[in-house]
């Protein structure tokens, strides 16, 4: 995540036969460079580092000799609200206005979206909506009702943009999602209390709260059951722990995963269909997995040169898994032939130039999601996988790494648009920051979507959503006064929650308080920000 700067992710990271990878790797560069690069002082660093207690001064040796110790901690804790808030308001992450779509041309996804959203339907170039209602009057539509294409290019016209509900917290709220079905909602906080939301029926009511337990620092990263009837939450802990979400007593067990480092985290888990295994990323590097039948770790995979931030099932069927660390590697996994004894991933995704942060399936095994400390949302096809030259030049882009993503500014390298060599990915997203935590993004859904967007967090307190095809950003949230950490929408209803480390909970639906033409046009088609009007600031929403 985490536990490591950027630049020991990519200076001093391991392998798998346990040495350890030169640092700096030969690489020159020039005083001019590096002061460009420095954009924070490094004296408020060393206070920062001080008054956190990761180092400590001590008396050397002669009159005048002071030495600076680092101090192990058990905490993870990567910025406090002063430094942090600092960093937020001068940070600006850069929008790309001309995303390059060539690898979309001719890849299969353009034409699953298009019949996921109704625009393949031939002989139909009006798309507004009242054409769509006048056809389906007429009898003109399938079965003379809207087909679910034509129900998600209808739903696109409506996205989030009121802020309708808050739940405050003491301390910062990480982690946030929906339940499959999208009967519940739950919140991991600081305090070290989940938090339970029935949504049937359109509601969002806390109807729970239960004290997680042996928790070191933060509550890292929570899931649903895929029945919906239990929970699982894992933080600096050699334990995930699994509870009960109906009944009159609180049960919690502890799933034992048996690491052999001493200071232990589960960054992201997940759930498999069928309920039987729980996949955990961790920050020694490895896959673990732990099956609810046998109650115990059946798998330690050496995955990952470094901290092992994010993991996710390629589908229901659960055959395929994807991993993602601060090597700034994606790796494909077949689970069936997953040994041990020899940790060979079935294909890499190489192309950014820092650590990833978050993975996301489409829930197809073949398309998903990376966000990355590089700032930047990749979009990969597991079919076309880097070769050597890709997982070279990522490797040596993250060496060259010299800052701390958690309370340092982005350098100006960081946000450079060129594509490293051998990048096998379709699309790259700009116009998100990411800084301070593991900030999580995700497609839209695919009932009420079609899955036409991606959505993300944002440092600067920002919920960013883009456009999939076109890379544009469709909307902007903008209610938090800190970094927003997760963010997830419901997989029927038009509703997002973002989770903040201001301590708030929102939840965003879409209002109309008067008749706006451009609400009944395709937000491609909305006009730039220099022909538009002004949005009420009450909405707490942007389009740019």
């Amino acid at each position: 995540m985490g536990s490591r700067s950027s630049s020991n992710a990519g200076s001093g990271g391991r392998d798998r036969q346990g040495s350890w990878l030169p640092r700096d790797s030969g690489v020159l560069r020039s005083e001019e460079e590096d002061d460009e690069d420095e954009d924070v002082d490094l004296a408020q660093v060393l206070a920062y580092l001080l008054r956190r207690g990761q180092f400590h001064l001590m008396q050397g040796g002669g009159a005048a000799s002071v030495q600076v110790v680092h101090a192990l901690s058990d905490s993870d804790d990567d910025s406090d609200s002063a430094w942090e808030g600092r960093l937020g308001d001068q940070y600006k992450p850069t929008v790309d206005l001309t995303p390059d779509t060539r690898g979309l041309e001719n890849n299969e996804i353009r034409t699953r979206i298009q019949l996921a959203t109704g625009r393949l339907r031939p002989g139909r170039t009006d798309r507004s909506i009242p054409k769509l209602l006048c056809q389906r009057e007429r009898g003109l539509c399938h079965n003379s009702s809207f087909s679910p294409g034509e129900c998600s290019r209808v739903v696109s016209h409506f996205l989030p943009n009121y802020l309708t509900f808050t739940d405050s917290y003491s301390q910062k709220a990480f982690c946030g999602i929906y339940s499959r079905d999208g009967q519940l909602f739950m919140s991991a906080c600081q305090d070290q209390t989940i938090r339970l939301y029935n949504c049937s029926y359109g509601a969002f009511r806390k109807f729970k709260s239960i004290k997680a337990r042996d928790v070191g620092w933060s509550v890292l990263d929570v899931a649903f059951t895929p029945d919906g009837a239990h929970f699982l939450y894992s933080s600096w802990s050699n334990y995930i722990h699994i509870g009960n979400i109906y009944g009159e007593s609180d049960t919690h067990t502890a799933l034992d995963l048996r690491p052999e480092e001493r200071r232990f985290a589960v960054f992201s888990l997940t759930v498999s269909s069928d309920g039987r295994e729980v996949l955990g990323g961790a920050n020694d590097g490895c896959i673990y997995i732990f099956d609810m039948e046998q109650k115990k770790r059946t798998l330690k995979i050496e995955s990952h040169e470094d901290d092992v931030n994010a993991v996710a099932f390629a589908d229901n069927s659960s055959h395929i898994v994807f991993s993602g660390g601060d090597d700034a590697i994606c790796k494909v996994w077949d689970r069936r032939t997953m040994r041990e004894g020899d940790p060979k991933p079935v294909g890499i995704l190489a192309g950014h130039r820092d650590g990833i942060t978050f993975i996301d399936s489409k829930g197809d095994a073949r398309y998903l999601l990376s966000n990355s400390k590089d700032q930047t949302i990749k979009l990969w096809d597991m079919r076309k996988f880097s070769g050597r030259e890709g997982l070279e030049a990522s490797r040596q882009a993250v060496t060259q790494q010299n800052w701390d993503y958690r309370w340092q500014q982005v350098p100006k390298k960081a946000q450079r648009k060129a594509k490293l060599p051998g990048d096998s990915s379709l699309m790259t997203y700009r116009g998100h920051g990411v800084l301070h935590t593991l900030i999580r993004c995700r497609f839209s859904p695919a009932h009420s979507t079609g899955q036409q967007y991606i959505y993300s967090g944002c440092s600067t307190g920002k919920v960013v959503v883009y456009d999939l095809l076109s890379g544009h950003i469709v909307k902007k949230l903008t209610e938090h006064r800190a970094c927003v950490r997760d963010v997830s929408w419901h997989p029927y209803e038009e509703k997002i929650v973002s989770s903040s480390w201001d301590g708030n909970l929102r939840l965003w639906e879409y209002r109309q308080t008067e008749y706006d033409e451009d609400a009944f046009r395709h937000p491609q088609q909305l006009p730039s920000n220099r022909e538009s009007r002004p949005k009420s600031s009450s909405f707490g929403v942007s389009d740019q």
